[in-house]
């Protein structure tokens, strides 16, 4: 745009010189012969002049054309660009919703599933949930503690089968607090 504007502004002045020169050759205001040709010659200069400037005028046109339908492009794209993160925001926030509504039965859940439980049971739960990377408790499973994927020995089977069901047994492993179940293989 500002390139346009200064050959434009190129052109308008030669132009005007142009008229300029030729008015006084018309109005007889040069009269001596050696001057007049002068005069003449930069009439033809002027003339090249113009015709040059009209060209770079023209090229400028063009490569504004040309970046105006480049923007023209690229502001559609972003258009679509920005509707497809419309689309991808409305998703994730539906997405954080059902989760923020999940988590909070779950806490509802949780908060029903501890009740009743002693305060030093529940204390060491939450420090191996930290440690362990939110899982404390492992389920016994044929013989193997589900948390570090560890074969429990004989003679620690033997000791877990013998202890009471209120006991609270840890792994000897990943120190996760262990829960049997039927297929424990106990």
């Amino acid at each position: 745009m500002v390139e346009q504007k200064k050959v434009d502004a190129d052109v308008e002045q030669v132009k005007a010189r142009r008229k300029r020169d030729q008015d006084r050759i018309d109005q007889g205001q040069i009269t001596h012969p050696k001057d007049l040709e002068r005069m003449q010659h930069e009439m033809l200069s002027l003339e090249r002049r113009v015709t040059s400037l009209e060209d770079d005028e023209l090229e400028v046109m063009g490569r504004l054309e040309d970046a105006q339908r480049d923007l023209d492009a690229l502001t559609a794209q972003l258009a679509e660009v920005d509707e497809r993160l419309s689309v991808l925001r409305a998703g994730r926030d539906e997405k954080t919703a059902e989760i923020d509504a999940s988590l909070a039965g779950l806490v509802g859940e949780r908060a029903a599933g501890v009740e009743g439980l002693p305060e030093d049971l529940l204390a060491l739960y939450e420090k191996l949930r930290i440690q362990k990377g939110g899982v404390a408790a492992a389920a016994i499973l044929q013989r193997r503690c589900t948390g570090c994927q560890l074969g429990i020995d004989n003679a620690e089977i033997a000791v877990i089968r013998a202890a009471p069901s209120d006991l609270v047994i840890r792994c000897e492993e990943c120190s996760r607090i262990l829960v049997r179940t039927s297929e424990s293989g106990l």
